[in-house]
């Protein structure tokens, strides 16, 4: 029997990719997707039209036992939308975790965010914290994958500061600051969530930091 996924924001940036790396994978794939949004994902993706916000509209479509992938969240994060990350990234996250506990998951995957707090996006990574705290509360078996900012196709624009990001890395007093909110790329992001829906951790919790995304290794776990 195909292993089941359940996913969340699988018709974004990185979740469609995800999808056909999944189905390609062999895996059987059920997607969370508001109405008119269906036809955006493969034939062979099962969609579920609910409201991510309410756990109760799509609790009864969860797998008992499979992988949840959380990747809802608000589209190019910046300071400005704080009042966003909370009723979108948090709502949903929030509002998965409990469907997911009670439909009985296994292990679900969450694509949070580097938790070396910036003065710029505090808001957000605080906001993402928070999700994770929801999730652990629930008891299931976890994983959070923690980038800092994903470069891909129309994502590139961070590239032009890594002159910057490269001096900042040698220089004492900021070393450890900008080694901890590297960039890494879409084609390893996918990779560490690929690998993370593979790999269940054997504890509670697998934390993938940047560094591990950037050069995959035996996972952080507890």
């Amino acid at each position: 029997m195909k292993q089941e996924v359940f996913i969340t924001g699988a018709t974004g940036y990185m979740g469609k990719r995800l999808v056909a790396i999944l189905l390609q994978g062999g895996y059987q794939v059920k997607a969370l997707v508001r109405r008119g949004s269906e036809n955006k994902l493969p034939k062979v993706c099962a969609s579920v039209i609910a409201n991510p916000f309410d756990e109760k509209t799509f609790v009864n479509e969860i797998p008992e036992g499979c992988t949840f992938v959380q990747l809802l969240g608000v589209s190019h994060p910046g300071p400005k939308k704080k009042d966003l990350f909370r009723s979108i990234d948090f709502a949903s996250a929030k509002a998965s975790a409990l469907a997911a506990k009670e439909a009985g998951v296994s292990h679900f995957v969450y694509v949070s965010v580097a938790q070396t707090i910036t003065s710029v996006m505090k808001d957000y990574q605080l906001c993402r914290a928070e999700a994770e705290e929801a999730i652990l509360a629930t008891g299931i078996k976890a994983t959070f994958i923690r980038p800092w900012y994903v470069i891909g196709p129309g994502h590139y624009w961070p590239l032009l500061f890594q002159p910057v990001f490269k001096l900042l890395e040698w220089i004492p007093a900021t070393s450890q600051k900008a080694r901890a909110l590297r960039l890494v790329s879409l084609k390893q992001m996918l990779a560490a969530i690929a690998d993370a829906v593979k790999n269940p951790p054997a504890g509670n919790l697998r934390i993938i930091e940047i560094n591990e995304i950037r050069e995959p290794k035996i996972a952080k776990t507890g």
